[in-house]
């Protein structure tokens, strides 16, 4: 099979679609709902502005592009969520919240009727604040080797153990988790999913600072948590078949390129400000340009490849494959242009100012609010650059990924 020629071009009612698209942002997006989304040194956004922007959304019923329309969702075809989420980024909105994001797909597949019923409308208008519980102190890249323990307990599951790296549990009322109810050969087998209420007595909640000064990640435990049955989505035991599916979407379930070429613009508009090394401006310094366009090659090319998954293209493989893919791709090349921007911020890169950043949580390194040496874009370089030093572990560490392309796309 030889691959034919691509017809990159929107057409007239995916234009005019995008055009509506801009006029509701220029109508509703305010000035601190912007700042917010322009400060971001995470790929998580300040709480508040979140779910401000999410009620909005849900008043204009866009809060959910992937979810059927009997669930509150969209229903837009992948064109239509691909141009809702490049007009959203150069916008400068904030992004959706986990729950709609992951576990939203995830109940929309596997949950009961009950579980949409209940759970679905509380995570479109923010009652429901989600965060996700997977990853382990010892269980780290291997998800399948996860221990946390859910005894038969009634008409409960009984839950001891611990969860790490857990965005957002400082402020989220229910998470999604990962817990083994069966030990089994096969350690992907007897893992069940479950949704718990945050406010379950049992449930404590340890903060993890980030380099940035931030409390966006936590460590939660859980002693003697008691969580009914009815909240385990799917059948329970086979939780992996839910998490995995779940993980297609927080890996390629969003494209990468639109952000990275926002990203790119913010970099090279700053490069006509910023002062070079041998005088005039960064843009007039050659080699830094040409690093500058070889990563704009790079996400060109990304994006390519994600059109052609999101046409379904057979040469992308399953969905499974193109999300790793995707993830790979995306991830390091958003480490690398953040470390294109700390080249940029020159000295002012040096500096550690917490304060410059808004992400999921507050800042919790003392500083002066306000008080920012040098340039915005300058000052948020070294925090975005620490942050994402995260992005290729998260979502399954690229080196796991890259297991996955060789077994699914390479038969090894």
């Amino acid at each position: 099979m030889t691959r034919g020629p691509m017809d990159l071009a929107w057409s007239e009612d995916e234009l005019a679609f995008r055009d509506e698209v801009r006029r509701f942002f220029d109508a509703n997006l305010t000035d601190e709902l912007r700042e917010a989304g322009r400060r971001m040194t995470s790929v998580y956004v300040d709480h508040d502005a979140s779910l401000a922007w999410l009620k909005v959304l849900d008043r204009r019923g866009w809060a959910a592009p992937s979810w059927p329309v009997e669930h509150g969702g969209c229903a837009w075809s992948v064109a239509q969520r691909y141009l809702f989420g490049r007009e959203r980024l150069a916008a400068g909105a904030p992004p959706a919240p986990l729950g709609i994001q992951m576990c939203g797909p995830a109940l929309l597949r596997y949950g009961s009727e009950a579980q949409k019923a209940f759970f679905l409308p509380r995570m479109l208008n923010g009652e429901h604040f989600w965060c996700q519980g997977y990853s382990e102190p010892n269980s780290g890249s291997d998800l399948a080797s996860l221990q946390m323990r859910a005894e038969d307990a009634g008409d409960d599951l009984l839950l001891n153990g611990s969860k790490i790296w857990v965005t957002h549990a400082n402020i989220a009322n229910w998470m999604f988790c990962l817990v083994r109810t069966e030990k089994r050969e096969k350690p992907q087998q007897g893992i069940s999913f479950v949704l718990i209420d945050m406010a379950t007595p049992g449930i404590s909640v340890r903060p993890i600072i980030a380099p940035s000064g931030e409390h966006i990640q936590n460590q939660v435990f859980f002693d003697n948590v008691r969580v009914p049955k009815a909240q385990i989505v799917g059948t329970p035991g086979q939780g992996w078949s839910v998490a995995k599916y779940l993980l297609e979407h927080e890996r390629g379930g969003v494209a990468y390129a639109p952000e990275l070429q926002v990203r790119l613009d913010r970099l090279a508009a700053f490069a006509d400000e910023a002062p070079g090394d041998a005088g005039g401006r960064l843009s007039d310094d050659a080699g830094f340009m040409r690093r500058l366009a070889a990563a704009r090659i790079r996400v060109q090319a990304l994006e390519v490849y994600e059109f052609r998954a999101m046409s379904g293209d057979a040469h992308c493989g399953t969905p499974a494959l193109s999300s790793s893919v995707m993830k790979v791709l995306g991830t390091e090349l958003s480490q690398h242009l953040t470390e294109l921007a700390l080249e940029a911020a020159g000295h002012y890169g040096i500096a550690y100012q917490p304060q410059a950043g808004r992400a999921g949580g507050p800042v919790v390194v003392p500083h002066t609010p306000g008080e920012v040496v040098g340039p915005e874009f300058a000052a948020i370089a070294p925090l975005h650059y620490l942050n994402d030093r995260a992005g290729t572990i998260y979502a399954g560490s690229n080196e796991i990924q890259r297991n996955v392309i060789a077994k699914l796309g390479l038969g090894l």
